[in-house]
């Protein structure tokens, strides 16, 4: 689970506007992996959105050649997962759990003609279920940015 935790949110992160790999793509690779029951998969594409440029602006980061990508710093079981296993009750299936990563985004394109980078700490929270559930791993949701479970 966790190194599955840790390629999601590789793969969230993960993006280059100077490819033919458009924002809509993006999602649906991510989207590729979700809990195959689909339940949450609306709520997952609306997570996505909050990670991910608009339409509109992935047009404008194109003509910069905007890439990013994540460096992974940790990725541990939130302290406060138990709690929330046990206020869910019934309603998480078995394997389901939860992961903070805790990263760096790094941003780099041109600017002016010259190149351009950024680096800035994020944390999230990547929910997955796999086993016994399931025989691999699947992603079922992603927290805020920056508002990960503790």
């Amino acid at each position: 689970p966790e190194a599955f935790a840790r390629q999601v949110a590789a793969a969230t992160f993960a993006w280059d506007t100077a490819t033919i790999v458009s924002r809509i793509d993006h999602v649906e690779q991510l989207v590729a992996v979700a809990d195959p029951t689909g339940e949450s998969t609306p709520g997952l594409v609306a997570d996505l959105a909050n990670y991910l440029p608009t339409q509109d602006a992935w047009a404008i980061l194109t003509k910069y050649e905007t890439r990013q990508w994540l460096s992974i710093d940790s990725a541990i079981t939130p302290s406060k997962w138990a709690d929330a296993i046990a206020q869910a009750g019934e309603e998480l299936l078995p394997g389901t759990t939860a992961f903070t990563i805790h990263g760096t985004r790094h941003r780099a394109g041109t600017w002016e003609g010259a190149p351009d980078s950024s680096e800035h700490g994020v944390a999230f929270t990547v929910f997955v279920v796999c086993g016994p559930s399931y025989p691999e791993c699947h992603l079922h949701r992603l927290s805020m940015l920056d508002k990960p479970l503790d």
